[in-house]
């Protein structure tokens, strides 16, 4: 678990930050990169506070409470309802990491625009009023979609399909209607400065998502190796199937379009990673890299949105299917999660017997959505009143890098 721990941490920091500082202009490759870098420091702190407490302390439907504050009462006891065989915390410092790479998604849409301070503000209030209550309502005791624990409405969310993707895809679309536009776009082409650099991040992604995945079954055994091929399966699948639409609509394929499919196979099979099988994955992902595709290339234009680098078209889009699909392909010879009176396990998504799941998803995808979306145009009014949230013109030409951070990620003299 603690090797898990380090591949998500690995996921943000090179991973992410890597892949989004390639796709930005050279001016603001730093300040992109320091992004990313800022939440591992910023949400470690939070969460050490009470961001843990928020997300898996026994409260309501939809928070918990303030008893494990300062992480009290958290130490080498295990917590049976949350993983029974490892300290809590170690579940603790895994869970971290989920909460850290969360924010640092959303900083794609707003890429080469926000302030330093005015993102570390809104960043920091988006963790603990929006992260921490999805993260709650599904996987936390008492949680409204637990469907582990008993919740009300059981939504199968394996490694944060809706507690991560979705609610940073779609926190990530309204930031980026809410400031508008970079400064001449679309007039102007803003093509990367470094895919090379893209590259390396998402295959570090990809590797660093077996901890993110695999990881998530809280124990070394045949659940972990389950979603561990299925994640794989997916990926590839969706690579495939976004560099297929390439050749199909532009003549050629990309290897931004390569890495980005894999991404986007990842999001999707992320709630369903540890309850399908490795046929079911395979198509997930082929279904994931066609839709996310289509959402950045098609979508996008159509609506005329800067989601600076697509975070919105795959993780908010891919995490939306993703969880819908799971309800379709769950299967209880995976995962038992469901069970009768007697103890039988019973069906799990709609190809095994209980069509109700799909619904179960469906409802767990539009709370996350109302969550994300209303909460964080609340954040980003209160944040922009008060600490201010976009560059002004001058910076944004001059480039963030230097206006922000007083240093360039590149020396040519």
């Amino acid at each position: 678990m603690l090797i898990s721990s380090a591949l998500v941490l690995m996921m943000t920091g090179p991973g992410l930050a890597l892949f989004y500082g390639g796709l930005v202009r050279r001016k603001n490759v730093l300040s992109t990169m320091m992004q990313s870098f800022a939440m591992m420091a910023v949400v470690t702190a939070l969460w050490g506070v009470v961001g843990f407490s928020l997300a898996f302390g026994p409260g309501n439907s939809f928070i918990g409470n303030l008893q494990h504050l300062f992480l009290h009462g958290v130490g080498a006891a295990p917590d049976p309802d949350y993983a029974g065989t490892i300290p809590m915390q170690t579940f603790m410092v895994y869970q971290l990491m989920f909460a850290i790479i969360t924010p640092a998604l959303i900083s794609g849409a707003f890429a080469e625009r926000m302030k330093f301070s005015g993102m570390l503000v809104f960043l920091s209030l988006w963790s603990l009023f929006i992260y921490s209550p999805m993260a709650h309502m599904v996987w936390g005791k008492g949680g409204l979609l637990n469907a582990a624990l008993g919740g009300r409405f059981p939504c199968l969310d394996f490694a944060g399909g809706t507690v991560v993707h979705v609610t940073s895809g779609v926190s990530a679309l309204v930031c980026a209607l809410y400031l508008g536009k970079r400064k001449d776009y679309p007039q102007e082409l803003f093509r990367p400065h470094s895919v090379v650099l893209s590259f390396v991040g998402a295959c570090m992604l990809w590797v660093g998502w077996f901890g993110f995945n695999a990881g998530s079954a809280l124990s070394a055994g045949s659940l972990a190796t389950s979603a561990f091929v299925a994640t794989h399966f997916a990926a590839a699948a969706a690579a495939l199937s976004w560099m297929a639409g390439e050749w199909i609509f532009k003549v050629y394929p990309s290897a931004l379009g390569g890495i980005s499919g894999a991404v986007a196979g990842l999001v999707a099979i992320t709630p369903a990673a540890g309850f399908v099988s490795p046929m079911p994955a395979l198509i997930i992902g082929l279904i994931a890299g066609a839709v996310c595709y289509f959402m950045v290339a098609k979508i996008k234009e159509r609506f005329g949105y800067d989601d600076s680098l697509d975070a919105f078209g795959v993780h908010g889009a891919g995490g939306s299917l993703g969880a819908i699909l799971t309800g379709v392909f769950a299967s209880r010879y995976v995962n038992p999660i469901f069970k009768d009176a007697q103890g039988n396990a019973t069906g799990s998504g709609l190809l095994d017997g209980n069509a109700h799941q799909v619904l179960n998803q469906a409802v767990g995808v539009i709370i996350a959505w109302v969550l994300a979306a209303a909460g964080t145009l609340v954040l980003l009014k209160l944040v922009d009143a008060t600490v201010g949230l976009r560059v002004s013109d001058e910076h944004e030409v001059e480039g963030l890098d230097l206006t922000q951070h007083g240093e360039e990620g590149y020396s040519l003299e």
